[in-house]
């Protein structure tokens, strides 16, 4: 008989039967229970933590649709996985617009204060996340080779940093660290950043579109206010035009008449508009069917000249421009026409003419009479052409008798210069040899015994001697008489320009003696301590 333990529906106890066999199982399933209890509460404590990070990350996402901020969505995103990481500092970097660098935009706890720190490709955690593009874990920042030499950062111990993709292109790094020791992060918590990293990269990508939408809003407001103006002032310039001006659509309906076409055609706005306007006199309709065909093909119609009916039946010359635009879809939605009333021109053109008439009867008469005066013309000019060839012979006559007079001038002018420098050369050369050769043996003889006669003879002998040289010594001051012949033809080359090398080759002489005789003549002149041109000296005794 076997006995098994129950409960009533009342939750009372009661006896009931059991195996033997059921007993003795009783005690191994308690241990088997015993054994998965740590693995249930792992993956209770596992599923607990997935949860919270689901729920964290729909919070989050939920915040993201009232932000639009780049800086507060990041900020979002960062708050909520440092809180299910369990620390309280946490960055972002962002790359900058030329993509050289990057820097720390947001920063929370011990980051707060590093916000604006720049780093390059490869530089630190952020660095280096940038160039590798994967996690990077770093279990003791102080002593990693590859830390930022910046003595603020000491106080980090555990850093991990995840990069931030769109496109396939890193466009930042977001990171979380620990300051205290024995505190790290484990592979979930990895995970947990790295769905966080693409919660923030939504984050971007939602910044980034607010923004283009902004940009593109900013820019279609711009773009429809330009409109505006353009519309403003086209239409007030199409107002103030002095020409008439009209628009259709591609029905050939206008759209639009100015001031000045109803002035010019007497036809009202209110019965215009909405319908073709009847104003072609009916011999321009070919060619005007033939300018619309033209500009139906995409050619221009500048100033092509018809004619247009008024109200009051007058017919006017015109003179029009015509331009398609077209909508969105780029076909023709219509055409410009710009006419101008041209027919006082055209009258003053006919006018013209009848005058140009009048002209050319005119000129034909004047050119006959032209034709006769420029035969009789020609035989003067053919006279004249005789007279001007016996002039220029005559000229070339009398040109070359003045070059011969020209010639025998400057030869009498050689042939004077040659006679006064022999005549100046003959001069000295006789008041040497009178100085030399006579005057010393007279005053030899006046120094002797001399009876009264032979001493009257004497000085009449001087006497007659001064006479004799007087001629050849009218242009020598007095000052020249103590100088001997050498110094004295010195002297004459000097005052006529000579060089010490020039005086020395035409006497003869070495340059040393020349300079010599200076020497003597200036010593002689009274010049020997003064610095006056000896040259000078010498032409101002002619003076």
């Amino acid at each position: 008989m076997t006995f098994s333990a129950g409960r009533r529906s009342n939750g009372k106890e009661a006896d009931v039967s059991a195996t033997p066999s059921e007993r003795n199982a009783r005690p191994r399933r308690v241990k088997q229970r015993d054994a998965a209890l740590p693995r249930l509460t792992g993956e209770t404590a596992a599923l607990r933590r997935q949860n919270e990070c689901l729920a964290a990350l729909h919070a989050t996402s939920l915040g993201l649709i009232d932000r639009l901020d780049k800086e507060e969505l990041l900020e979002a995103v960062l708050q909520r996985a440092a809180r299910l990481t369990r620390t309280e500092h946490g960055y972002i970097y962002l790359l900058e617009p030329d993509a050289a660098a990057m820097q720390m935009r947001v920063g929370m706890g011990f980051f707060k204060h590093q916000l604006g720190l720049r780093v390059l490709r490869g530089e630190g955690v952020g660095g280096r996340v940038w160039q590798s593009e994967t996690f990077l874990l770093i279990d003791d920042y102080r002593t990693w080779a590859g830390r930022l030499a910046d003595k603020s950062l000491d106080a980090l111990r555990t850093v991990v940093g995840i990069p931030l993709k769109y496109r396939g292109r890193v466009e930042g790094v977001i990171g979380l660290a620990q300051v205290e020791a024995g505190k790290g992060f484990q592979a979930e918590d990895i995970e947990v950043l790295e769905r966080f990293a693409e919660l923030a990269t939504v984050a971007l990508d939602k910044a980034r579109l607010y923004a283009e939408a902004l940009r593109e809003l900013a820019e279609r407001k711009r773009t429809e206010e330009t409109l505006r103006e353009s519309e403003a002032r086209y239409r007030l310039l199409l107002e103030s035009s002095p020409d008439p001006v009209v628009v259709y659509d591609v029905q050939g309906a206008a759209q639009y008449v100015n001031p000045a076409f109803e002035q010019t055609f007497g036809l009202r706005r209110d019965e215009l508009l909405g319908k073709p306007i009847d104003f072609v006199p009916e011999e321009s309709w070919p060619e005007t069917r033939a300018a619309i065909g033209n500009m139906l093909k995409g050619d221009k119609i500048q100033l092509f000249e018809t004619r247009r009916k008024t109200r009051d039946g007058r017919t006017l010359d015109v003179q029009l421009s015509s331009t398609l635009f077209f909508d969105r879809d780029g076909k023709p939605a219509g055409n410009i026409v710009t006419l101008r009333d041209i027919s006082a021109r055209k009258r003053a053109e006919r006018k013209l003419l009848e005058y140009q008439d009048q002209l050319e009867e005119r000129v034909a008469a004047r050119t006959t009479e032209l034709a006769q005066a420029n035969k009789q013309m020609a035989q003067e000019v053919e006279e004249r052409k005789k007279a001007e060839g016996q002039l220029r012979k005559r000229e070339k006559e009398l040109k070359a008798q003045s070059l011969h007079l020209q010639e025998v001038n400057t030869a009498l002018k050689v042939l004077l210069k040659q006679r006064e420098d022999d005549r100046k050369e003959f001069g000295e050369v006789v008041r040497s040899n009178v100085k030399e050769l006579i005057s010393p043996y007279l005053e030899q003889l006046k120094k002797g015994r001399l009876t009264p006669t032979q001493k009257a003879l004497a000085d009449i002998l001087e006497s007659n001697l001064g006479n004799i040289i007087s001629p050849f010594i009218s242009q020598l001051s007095s000052n020249y008489i103590n100088l001997t012949p050498t110094e004295i033809r010195v002297a004459n080359l000097v005052k006529e320009g000579k060089t010490n090398k020039e005086i020395a080759a035409l006497l003869y002489l070495s340059k040393n003696t020349i300079l010599f005789h200076r020497h003597n003549i200036r010593t002689k002149l009274g010049l020997r301590r003064s610095k006056k041109n000896l040259r000078s000296h010498l032409l101002a005794f002619e003076m």
